[in-house]
Formats: C-alpha cells, sequence, structure tokens
C-alpha cells in the first residue's frame, strides 16, 4: 500500500448565492480513502472563474492522504 495518495476533485459552485453544489462529491471521496485506511493529510484549493452560460465559479481541490 502505497504512503500517499493525492487526488483531485472539482467543486462547482452555485450560479447564484453562495456555496458548493457538490460538497457531497468531496465528503465521499474523503470517506473513500478513509475507508481504505488513509487519513486526509492535506487539502489545498484553487479558484477560476466561471465556465460558460449558467456555471458558477469552479474550485479545484487538490488532497493529499497518509496511510495509517
Amino acid at each position: 500500500m502505497p504512503n500517499y495518495v493525492v487526488l483531485q476533485t472539482i467543486l462547482k459552485e452555485k450560479f447564484l448565492g453562495t456555496g458548493s453544489q457538490n460538497l457531497s462529491e468531496l465528503e465521499n471521496v474523503i470517506n473513500k480513502q478513509c475507508a481504505k485506511g488513509y487519513r486526509l493529510h492535506t487539502i489545498s484549493t484553487t479558484s477560476s472563474g466561471s465556465k460558460g452560460f449558467g456555471g458558477g465559479d469552479r474550485v479545484q481541490a487538490t488532497m493529499v492522504f497518509e496511510s495509517l
């Protein structure tokens, strides 16, 4: 088993208002890695502008998981 796993997830921000539309996807990624014996070591985010009509901002979350 590797000591570290690095994963990225794109969070889509709501077009109107605040908050992410798919935080449950981020939660699922974290829970799947925890079930495999990893813990979240580091998370960083990068924001980008809107992509096309009707789309809100995009936030890229990069997560580093460490084996227990």
